[in-house]
């Protein structure tokens, strides 16, 4: 079955989002150990703050580009058409709520997802949004 072709339209532009209609994003959902335990404000508090990162839209295409796997800061910037310091500043803001993860070869710096949740929570998001639009 062919990828969906999903165009995001973003301050006047158009940004190509590939989803493959295969993508079981509800896989090992329930493995987390949350069930049936109260939560705590505290732990209610730091999820607020967590989703508050994925309120950008620099960062979210960001997140976009490495569902693809790492990729170096550069790389990221030319494919988002934007400076590589405003790049790198969203990168930091990601890398220090530990959505992404750095590594260093040599002067170059290449970036990936921290791990396999920051990916099923985008793909959960846009399937939520891709369910209300009908698509």
């Amino acid at each position: 079955m062919p990828a969906i072709q999903i165009v995001m339209v973003v301050t006047n532009r158009a940004y190509p989002l590939t989803v493959s209609p295969d993508i079981s994003i509800y896989e090992n959902m329930n493995d987390c150990s949350y069930i049936d335990k109260n939560l705590s404000l505290d732990t209610l508090f730091e999820l607020s703050e967590f989703f508050k990162f994925f309120g950008d839209t620099t960062r979210i295409r960001i997140i976009e580009i490495l569902m693809s796997g790492e990729i170096s800061v550069n790389e990221i910037a030319e494919k988002l058409q934007l400076g590589q310091s405003a790049v790198s500043h969203q990168l930091r803001i990601l890398r220090t709520a530990g959505l992404v993860k750095p590594r260093r070869a040599g002067r170059t710096i290449f970036y990936s997802l921290d791990d396999e949740h920051i990916g099923m929570i985008f793909k959960t998001g846009l399937a939520h949004i891709l369910h209300k639009k009908g698509a």
